[in-house]
């Protein structure tokens, strides 16, 4: 029930799924390769040049990067050369993972084309922008149409011909997951049938991440040290991610159903505007589990923001203690990928769905990294209500919360529950079958057949190939079976 004591009406509406996931991570080129280095316990976080010299302003000499950033197929996605020069390196990447997490999801991207559905960008800024108007003899109008944040969302609308909602959200480090919320609220009010949802942040200049370091946010030692007592502040990364939504009769896969999800802002604080409220926190979860009507004890796991600092973790912990461990008979495991990864600020809360869904296909809960001493300022560690995930620990099947707090004040939570995958399968069959195929180079189509052959009696695999054969030729040229 709402505040009001009435059942919310999307109720009885057909549950919302995410039936597609990509993305770019430190180290990784998909979320396969992040699943991979997330169970394998691997820490992210790199000390190196790629982006400037380590220790340049005395800034920390860790953070997470993503890989080689100037390869674009601009012609694939209809840019021009000269667009192509002046387009933000973030929204090269989100036009790939879109793609991609439609391709996941089982579609053929031609079936979305003029359809009523909505884009949902989460990002905060852009350093491309200022870098190429900080000389007027070269200031072109490419920068505003390549740069401009607006653009992320419309660009990706323009692209794939997407006629929803379409706009980009900032609420700094919970704008993927509040995107997330405000396409779920637009798909239950029939603004749009579906929704890219997609977060993009990327650490490109080293006068930009001094904001951050004079603001005291950023760790010394580079690393989010989640919940721990040494906790010291956050390690900043990168990342590029997105999922489709959908309504599950129109599903062809099913990672997850988003059960509920919601948003509020901690208003007024005498401390300052960047520090967290608790108990706005505290209230939103239980408006969040009370309007779903859920009982936030059958809840599983919580994905928490989890960025290490010292006055963050403790109010968002202590939150968490006093709505989920009232009546609980277990300890409540909790986690967070930032001390895997850093913190991708408005691209997190999608790289902490990335972990969720990864624990569910996978059946692990990936361990935290970082975590030696419990925080003393959070109770509920020491005596026993909470638990740090610390190891490859079994999933339980469960009702997952996950957290996204903005240092502006403005907080959202999702409620997941994971896949039943035993309802989807389809019937196995014995007679010979041709899988044919399309890709814009040959080691594309070929890669797709090495997945076929490496697991051959996965009926499910090769019905969702089969459903995307037929790519347009002019972007897929080359073809096999």
């Amino acid at each position: 029930m709402n505040s009001s004591g009435e059942v919310p009406f999307w109720r009885d509406q057909e549950e919302i799924v995410i039936t597609g996931i990509s993305g770019r991570f430190p180290r990784c080129e998909n979320v396969q390769e992040f699943g991979d280095l997330l169970l394998a316990g691997e820490d992210l976080v790199t000390e190196d040049s790629l982006r400037w010299p380590p220790g340049v302003f005395d800034l920390p000499k860790r953070h997470g990067k993503l890989k080689d950033l100037k390869k674009f197929d601009a012609q694939y996605f209809g840019v021009t050369p000269k667009q192509a020069n002046y387009l933000d390196p973030q929204v090269r990447k989100l036009l790939e993972v879109t793609l991609e997490a439609i391709i996941d999801a089982g579609l053929n991207p031609t079936e979305l084309r003029g359809s009523r559905t909505g884009v949902f960008v989460g990002c905060s800024a852009s350093e491309t922008g200022g870098v190429l108007t900080q000389d007027p003899e070269t200031v072109t109008g490419y920068t505003l149409t390549g740069c401009v944040r607006s653009m992320f969302s419309n660009r990706l609308s323009f692209t794939f011909d997407l006629r929803g909602p379409s706009f980009s959200v900032d609420t700094a480090c919970s704008s993927s997951l509040c995107a997330l919320q405000l396409a779920v609220d637009a798909i239950r009010q029939e603004q749009c049938d579906a929704a890219i949802v997609a977060g993009a942040h990327l650490t490109l200049t080293p006068t930009a991440a001094l904001q951050f370091l004079r603001l005291g946010m950023l760790s010394d030692k580079g690393s989010c040290r989640s919940f721990d007592a040494s906790g010291d502040g956050y390690c900043r990364t990168e990342a590029i991610a997105a999922i489709l939504l959908q309504r599950q009769s129109a599903a062809r896969r099913i990672y997850a159903t988003v059960v509920h999800a919601k948003s509020n802002t901690d208003g007024y604080k005498e401390q300052g505007i960047t520090f967290p409220s608790g108990e706005r926190q505290a209230a939103l979860l239980e408006e969040v589990y009370r309007e779903a009507g859920v009982d936030p004890n059958t809840v599983t796991y919580v994905e928490s923001h989890g960025t290490g600092t010292k006055v963050g973790d403790p109010q968002e912990a202590n939150a968490i203690c006093q709505v989920f461990c009232q009546n609980r008979n277990s300890a409540l495991l909790i986690g967070s990928v930032k001390s895997n990864m850093g913190h991708a600020e408005p691209a997190s809360g999608l790289c902490s769905i990335a972990k969720v869904l990864i624990a569910m296909e996978r059946g692990f809960i990936p361990p935290n990294l970082h975590y030696n001493e419990p925080n003393p300022y959070i109770p509920g560690l020491t005596d026993g209500r909470l638990q740090v995930v610390t190891e490859k620990t079994p999933f339980q099947r469960g009702l997952v919360g996950i957290n996204s707090f903005g240092f502006g004040g403005s907080n959202t939570h999702i409620i997941l529950r994971p896949a039943n995958h035993s309802e989807r399968k389809p019937a196995p069959t014995t007679f010979m079958k041709i899988i044919p195929y399309s890709g814009r180079t040959a080691e594309a189509v070929n890669n797709i057949f090495d997945c076929v052959l490496a697991h051959p009696e996965n009926a499910y695999l090769q019905q969702l190939l089969a459903n995307q054969a037929n790519l347009p030729a002019k972007d897929t040229p080359y073809r096999g079976y």
